[in-house]
């Protein structure tokens, strides 16, 4: 299974939005975001906050059976939960997810698991 890892700046002022938004995810919108996912071929997500010393940063690791037609589908997709999505998105980052990603794709540099041939 396909796996994706961003770090995504949050601007400082984002960041009670960030954490709302988070919030909203993982409460009275999980059900939503669930059946969104699903959608959209998306396995897992793991979302953390890593402060470092040019402020905080939101770590997503995504699990999709094709990242490229996940992201495209939370692109494209009318339905509500995914156009709030997108709203958050934009709003927290300045990102507009229907629009083509400003840099490249993260590129895996390493992928070691334990047991496994050397």
């Amino acid at each position: 299974m396909p796996t994706i890892a961003m770090a995504l700046s949050i601007p400082g002022d984002k960041v009670d939005t960030w954490l709302r938004g988070m919030a909203e995810i993982a409460g009275p919108r999980r059900e939503e975001f669930t059946a969104a996912r699903r959608r959209q071929g998306v396995t897992g997500t793991k979302v953390w906050i890593q402060e470092g010393p040019g402020g905080p940063l939101e770590i997503l690791v995504i699990d999709a059976e094709d990242p490229g037609e996940a992201f495209g589908g939370m692109a494209t997709s009318q339905e509500p939960f995914d156009v709030w999505f997108r709203s958050f998105v934009l709003d927290v980052y300045g990102l507009d997810l229907s629009r083509p990603m400003p840099s490249p794709v993260p590129r895996l540099m390493l992928d070691w698991t334990a047991g496994a041939p050397v």
